[in-house]
């Protein structure tokens, strides 16, 4: 039996950012995922964590676990396969280290992942964008620091870890203004900003209290802004928001919808994916073909293209011979 404890400790604190350098977000979700498997584990086993064995998370204590957090805590198919990546990379990780769980890691690995429904991203129309970022008060500093963060957000196309994690030396407000983002995967990128957002990160910037933290958006307590803090920052302003546009009091508004919503009116102005997934970040472009799917246009321009040979957009059967006419035009 291979005590648990020291492996999954080196696994979390050496392995993760020194040997792979995960992302501290990643780091976190990791310790979250085995903070829940490991009290699921001791509680089933009436065990101790500190005394749990590897060979106690074995494929039916994995199931159990993957079973009670889609039931028991609601967790959706992506939390689910997020928490089973995790299991699956710690052994990867064990399998060069200790050869006595290689056929428990077998196994493991042969655990599938559960596929996840692929819906239209949600957006929101030019109206609401403009609404929202229209809400925060102007007369009050939180008021300035909100509408720089929320103008930042949509116009950047960034992920809320991108927006929270910006330095303050990442801003150049020399004209035209940009902002250095390091994004996921540590990909880095400079984002040209609109004359409005550089605007109201000046006006935030002048007045930012002078403290230790190298961040540029602070909090109350002039820390580094969370997450969830901003989450809340928004939805507040989205509930007020919705007096001008009411259609906001009927969406669930997240930090990614100010990124749907800042790829899909990109997507409409420049009708290019290559520079959609150049703004937002994307290591690939069939990461951003979601945005094709919601996009009716495209469809409309290949319905355009059909009509000169005949076919019927409800009775769409292409032949081979047809399909090579509409490939030479």
């Amino acid at each position: 039996m291979t005590q648990l404890a020291q492996h999954l400790a080196a696994f979390l604190r050496d392995h993760l950012p020194n040997e792979r350098r995960a992302s501290v977000h990643t780091c976190d979700a990791y310790a979250y995922s085995f903070q829940l498997l490991v009290t699921f584990a001791a509680e089933r086993l009436s065990k101790r964590p500190c005394l749990l064995q590897i060979e106690d998370i074995d494929v039916p204590t994995i199931l159990a676990f993957l079973e009670h957090i889609e039931q028991a805590r609601g967790n959706k198919a992506r939390s689910r396969n997020a928490r089973l990546a995790a299991v699956k990379s710690f052994f990867c990780y064990l399998e060069h280290r200790v050869p006595a769980v290689l056929d428990q890691a077998l196994r493991v690995h042969a655990i599938p992942m559960k596929k996840i429904d692929q819906g239209l991203v949600a957006s929101l129309s030019r109206t609401e964008v403009q609404a929202l970022l229209d809400a925060p008060d102007r007369r009050t500093a939180s008021g300035i620091r909100d509408r720089a963060m929320l103008h930042l957000a949509f116009a950047g196309g960034l992920r809320v870890s991108e927006l929270v994690g910006v330095g303050l030396d990442q801003f150049d407000g020399r004209s035209p203004a940009s902002i250095h983002i390091i994004g996921k995967g540590r990909r880095e990128r400079m984002l040209p900003l609109w004359q409005e957002t550089a605007t109201a990160i000046r006006a935030w910037i002048a007045i930012r209290p002078e403290v230790g933290d190298t961040a540029l958006f602070l909090n109350n307590a002039d820390r580094m802004m969370t997450r969830s803090g901003f989450e809340y920052i928004l939805k507040k302003h989205a509930a007020a928001a919705a007096c001008v546009a009411p259609t906001l009091a009927t969406k669930s508004i997240t930090p990614h919808v100010l990124r749907h919503s800042c790829a899909m009116h990109m997507l409409q102005a420049t009708r290019d994916i290559r520079k959609v997934a150049l703004w937002l970040g994307h290591a690939t472009l069939q990461s951003t073909e979601i945005y094709l799917r919601a996009d009716p246009t495209e469809k409309l321009e290949m319905l355009d293209a059909l009509a000169p040979l005949g076919i019927k957009p409800g009775k769409f059967r292409p032949p081979d011979k047809q399909l090579a006419m509409l490939a030479a035009r």
